[in-house]
């Protein structure tokens, strides 16, 4: 089981830690990372694992073993010569590149604010995000959705998370609102996210402390998904 930092404090970029095993495809599995892996539309942290000796393994990549949401891999960049278990190194997130995840995770969660809809799918990347929605009309004034978007960011509402368990969620399904998608459970707690009193809902990514460490927004295309879905895209202004 791996401690997972960046829960509890999503700006930690780097930390100690010991390599605890190596999985057969490769990969590195730490006692504790700050290293995200790719999950929830969030895409896995890269960054580098520095050892005790000066050299630095490029990570390419941080991922769950399949089926498994308490360790995370950390999968070496090809010709990357590994780690041996029981050493102990320093792992260093890409933090340019997690702080533009961040960024546009926590306004992907704005969006579902504007947008009051049953979440489909929802896709982060360092440029630009997407959510999905159970729409059956294609909203009719997009410059109204952006400003009161860009409102929410300039209100510099605070975002914090807190934790319930795993029966307070089921009795208040009405947290959840993606679809297809059901928050991690299994180990006894679920985390929320809250941003100001305009949203609660469970999620497992990285998010800034406040909107207006995200930015100006500019909405992108809404697309006609299916009869009843439409896709609504989020670029930084």
């Amino acid at each position: 089981m791996t401690e997972f930092l960046f829960r509890e404090n999503s700006y930690l970029r780097s930390t100690a830690a010991t390599v605890v095993s190596l999985t057969a495809e490769g990969g590195i599995v730490l006692d504790r990372t700050v290293f995200y892996a790719t999950s929830g539309g969030q895409p896995g942290d890269s960054g580098r694992l520095e050892r005790a000796d000066g050299t630095v393994v490029a990570i390419a990549a941080a991922v769950h073993p399949d089926g498994d949401k308490t360790a995370i891999v950390h999968v070496p960049a090809d010709g990357e010569v590994r780690p041996e278990v029981g050493e102990t190194l320093v792992a260093v997130i890409d933090w340019d590149r997690r702080l533009k995840l961040m960024r546009m995770h926590t306004a992907l969660h704005l969006v579902t604010v504007v947008l009051p809809f049953p979440i489909t799918g929802a896709s982060v990347s360092e440029d630009k995000g997407r959510v999905d929605f159970n729409m059956p009309e294609t909203p009719g004034d997009p410059q109204a959705i952006e400003d009161r978007l860009n409102a929410l960011v300039d209100a510099d509402l605070p975002v914090s998370a807190e934790w319930i368990s795993d029966a307070e969620l089921e009795a208040n399904p009405g947290l959840i609102k993606s679809m297809n998608v059901r928050p991690p459970m299994g180990q006894g707690r679920v985390r929320l996210v809250r941003i100001g009193d305009v949203d609660l809902q469970p999620c497992g990514g990285t998010h800034v402390a406040r909107t207006r460490e995200i930015g100006p927004l500019r909405l992108g295309k809404i697309e006609k998904k299916g009869a009843i879905n439409r896709r609504i895209n989020l670029l930084f202004g």
